[in-house]
């Protein structure tokens, strides 16, 4: 008897530990940050527009997740941390330092680097490099991947297309490269424009900027 009743109660157990397992895992799920934009425009001039219940617009809907009130911190090492990822990124967005030996130029014009070089200097960034005082060694940072990097655009400003009260400093109005490559053509890999959040793929030999990041601590 008692038998019997182990083996009716096993398979309720079996179910409610399942149940258990999915709640979990969708309360672990990752929500997508809002892009932040708050206007809407309209659908005829594409002038700004106040909001209505009706508009289905990004900037009327304000889906996915709000930033927290103070988005970054400046780590006063050469490093800002995104309190909204948990990302460390250099801070100085447009360094010019020689890095792994590679050599970028002395402007913003002349220091784009190929995709190959972009992810050898990131790889190579370390503490003394870039006016970082963070302790870090050679393989702690690393090129972002798309929506690392995507994370940083706030649609509702340009030049840059960054969230206000950002505390980098170096953001070139140009696109930046990710780590990630173009799976339609593998020669290219996808890159963010800073300057307008514009996100596209190019070839993996023009010259474009670097921005590294490092995992949260």
């Amino acid at each position: 008897m008692m038998l019997r009743r182990i083996r009716f109660l096993l398979p309720a157990f079996t179910i409610a530990i399942s149940l258990f397992t999915l709640q979990a895992a969708y309360a672990s799920t990752i929500q997508i940050p809002q892009t932040g934009q708050t206007l809407c425009y309209d659908l005829v001039t594409n002038a700004s527009t106040p909001c209505t219940m009706t508009t289905g617009q990004d900037g009327n809907m304000l889906s996915g997740k709000p930033s927290p009130s103070s988005r970054f911190t400046n780590n006063n090492n050469g490093t800002v941390t995104d309190n909204l990822t948990g990302l460390i990124w250099l801070r100085d967005a447009g360094c010019f330092a020689t890095v792994g030996g590679i050599t970028k130029g002395t402007s913003a014009v002349t220091s784009g680097l190929t995709w190959a070089n972009a992810l050898t200097w990131s790889n190579a960034l370390k503490n003394g490099d870039c006016t970082l005082s963070d302790s870090s060694v050679a393989g702690d940072w690393r090129l972002p991947n798309r929506k690392e990097l995507e994370s940083l655009v706030d649609a509702q400003n340009s030049n840059p297309a960054l969230p206000s009260g950002h505390q980098f400093g170096n953001v070139q109005a140009g696109y930046y490269w990710s780590s990630s490559s173009y799976a339609n053509a593998t020669n290219s890999a996808w890159v963010v424009d800073m300057g307008a959040g514009a996100v596209r793929s190019v070839d993996k030999f023009i010259g474009y900027y670097v921005w590294p990041v490092r995992a949260g601590q």
